[in-house]
């Protein structure tokens, strides 16, 4: 099996930051959408990463936020890609001129494909078990033998942990995996040895044939 990328989302703390990158995790999502219980202010994100080695990829997550805020995020804090997690449509994630990840609500959409359709420009579409209108990191998952075919590289989420992620990645062959709540003692905190596991599992799975 080929490589799966890792994300971990919801980093509130430097120390998960650097745990995370030397882990060997490829990205790190930071919630800039204020109704999130993983919330960080931009100058906070913006000084945890310049604590970060090179080639940690960083993403800023947003959810039906209003244009002036996320141009307000994006001038204290550079990402390199952006995830929405909410109801844009496509000019909305283009807008800022950021490559883009959108986020698919598998507990509202039936239709993957033409959802995939509508987001075009999308660098991504990442699978979640959260409904239109609810924010991610809720620790739930969604029927993992559904099939979907799209352009778009898949990243799966919704409620993975390193008990099941090897089965979800069987299930799904995903581009990545995205997981917050599978790797926290609490909201935003994360825990090391749930971090650990979790990486442990995803390289274990990818040496099977």
């Amino acid at each position: 099996m080929s490589r799966i990328r890792i994300k971990f989302c919801g980093i509130t703390r430097e120390e998960d930051a650097l745990l995370a990158a030397d882990l060997g995790v490829d990205a790190l999502g930071f919630v800039f959408s204020r109704r999130s219980g993983r919330f960080i202010e931009p100058e906070q994100a913006a000084l945890i990463c310049r604590r970060l080695p090179p080639m940690v990829s960083k993403v800023a997550l947003f959810m039906d936020d209003d244009p002036a805020w996320i141009r307000a995020v994006l001038s204290a804090f550079p990402p390199h890609l952006l995830q929405f997690h909410g109801s844009e449509n496509a000019l909305d994630c283009a807008a800022t001129g950021f490559p883009y990840i959108k986020a698919v609500p598998m507990a509202s959409i039936t239709d993957v494909a033409s959802y995939a359709t509508a987001y075009p420009e999308a660098a991504a579409l990442l699978l979640d078990a959260h409904v239109v209108g609810e924010p991610g990191g809720q620790g739930t998952r969604f029927d993992w033998s559904r099939r979907v075919q799209v352009a778009q590289a898949l990243i799966l989420a919704g409620g993975l942990d390193a008990g099941n992620v090897a089965e979800a990645i069987r299930c799904m062959r995903p581009f990545a995996v995205d997981v917050s709540s599978g790797i926290e003692a609490s909201a935003g905190v994360k825990d090391p040895a749930r971090m650990r596991a979790f990486v442990e599992a995803v390289r274990g799975v990818e040496h099977e044939r």
